[in-house]
Formats: structure tokens, C-alpha cells, sequence
């Protein structure tokens, strides 16, 4: 159940994302035409995401420790972006989904989708885990 809320946070984070224009995120329905091929297409590739954050981004990360502290945690600006563009690279191979610009565009948009995300998750988080904070 949370990889599909996951899903649907990533995918909603990435549609706003594409909404900016100076960004340069579009993305590629498949098949064009219609909102409902554009929401599948967004949920896969909120799914792709999700995916390519669990597996590379959890391995990239561990090995990146130094990084993190040379850094003071800004690398994680960089693997963000690293990441969103892969998931470019992986949806692009098969003729639709993510599209993205310049390297320095995606890390901005990597990081509103970071930021998107962790309000996200701030009001979904379980109530049992509310409590357990208090």
C-alpha cells in the first residue's frame, strides 16, 4: 500500500513539475491524445521513479556517504537530479513518458519534486506514527 501511495505522491510531484515551463520536464503520453492516457502514463512513470529511487538511489546513496559529509548534504541535490534523469533515459527508451532539459533544470526540478514529496509524506504518514511522536 505504500509503494502505491508512493506512486501517486511521485506522479502527482512530476506533473506539477512538467507544469513549469522554464524547467523543461514535458512528458509523453502514450498513446497521445486524452487524460486518461496521460494519468496512466504519469503513474508509470511515478512508478519507474519510485523504483529507480528504491534500487539505484539506496546504493548510490550508501556509497556516497563521504560525499554527504565532504558536502554538508548537497550532493543529495545531484543524485536527485541523477536520478530523475535516469528515469528520463528509462521511460524515453520506450518512445514516451519523461523528458527532461539541461542537467541544471533537472536537478531544480529533482529538488521541487524532493520537496513536494516530504509534504507529502509529512501529511500522509500513518496516524500510529503521529502518536508515537508525541
Amino acid at each position: 500500500m505504500r509503494f502505491l501511495i508512493r506512486v501517486v505522491v511521485n506522479a502527482f510531484a512530476i506533473w506539477v513539475v512538467s507544469l513549469i515551463t522554464i524547467l523543461e520536464v514535458t512528458v509523453t503520453p502514450y498513446p497521445p491524445g486524452g487524460q486518461i492516457p496521460l494519468v496512466v502514463t504519469m503513474l508509470a512513470i511515478g512508478a519507474v521513479f519510485a523504483i529507480v529511487n528504491t534500487i539505484v538511489g539506496t546504493v548510490v546513496k550508501v556509497v556516497a556517504i563521504p560525499l554527504y559529509i565532504l558536502t554538508l548534504g548537497l550532493i543529495s541535490l545531484v543524485i536527485d537530479g541523477l536520478l530523475l534523469w535516469r528515469t528520463s533515459w528509462i521511460t524515453g527508451f520506450w518512445g514516451w513518458g519523461l523528458a527532461v532539459g539541461g542537467f541544471g533544470w533537472t536537478i531544480v526540478a529533482a529538488f521541487l519534486i524532493a520537496v513536494i514529496n516530504a509534504i507529502f509524506n509529512a501529511i500522509l504518514r500513518p496516524q500510529r506514527q503521529r502518536d508515537r511522536d508525541r
